[in-house]
C-alpha cells in the first residue's frame, strides 16, 4: 500500500510539474517578460535585445535576496555603459511592497512588482533568490531555478562579462 501511494505522488507532482514549471534551456531563446515598470515606463525584455538582461526575483525579506543587490549593483555601475541591465521584480506580497520600495531606494535598478510584469514563460518562482541572465540575442545563458541561487561577483564575472 505504501508503494501505492508513493507512486500516485509522484505521478500527481510530475503531472504537476508539467503545468507550474517552464521548461527553459539554457541556450534557448529565453521567454519575454514585460509590463510596467515602479517608475510607470513599459519595459519588455524583447524590445531591449542588445543589452544582457539580468533579471532578479526577489522580496524584501530574503537575506540572501538583500546580500547580493549591493554585488549586483557595483557589477551593473562598472557595466551598464557595455549594455548591461538588471530587472529587479519583487515577489513580495501587498502588505510587504512599502519596504520593497525603501530597498530599492538604494539601487540603479529597473524594478517592479509581480503583479506589474508578465513572467508566465518562466513558470512558477519557487525559489528566491532566482536569478536569469539573458545575453544580447535574447537567448538565456543562466537559469535561476537551477544551480545557485544566490549572485555573487564570481558568478557574474564569469557569466556576464564574455557577454559583453
Amino acid at each position: 500500500m505504501q508503494n501505492f501511494r508513493s507512486l500516485v505522488l509522484f505521478c500527481f507532482m510530475a503531472c504537476l510539474s508539467g503545468s507550474t514549471f517552464a521548461e527553459l534551456q539554457i541556450g534557448q531563446l529565453a521567454p519575454n517578460i514585460e509590463g510596467t515598470l515602479s517608475d510607470g515606463k513599459p519595459f519588455s525584455l524583447n524590445a531591449n535585445k542588445g543589452k544582457v538582461i539580468l533579471v532578479n526575483f526577489w522580496a524584501s525579506w530574503c537575506e540572501p535576496c538583500r546580500e547580493e543587490m549591493p554585488i549586483i549593483e557595483s557589477y551593473l555601475k562598472k557595466n551598464k555603459a557595455k549594455g548591461f541591465e538588471v530587472l529587479a521584480i519583487s515577489m513580495d506580497k501587498p502588505s510587504d511592497l512599502e519596504q520593497a520600495k525603501k530597498i530599492l531606494q538604494n539601487y540603479t535598478f529597473l524594478s517592479a512588482d509581480k503583479k506589474q510584469m508578465d513572467y508566465s514563460g518562466y513558470g512558477r518562482i519557487w525559489r528566491i533568490p532566482s536569478t536569469f541572465i539573458i545575453d544580447k540575442q535574447g537567448i538565456l545563458r543562466k537559469n535561476g531555478l537551477t544551480g545557485e541561487p544566490q549572485v555573487d561577483m564570481k558568478i557574474l564575472e564569469e557569466t556576464v562579462t564574455p557577454l559583453l
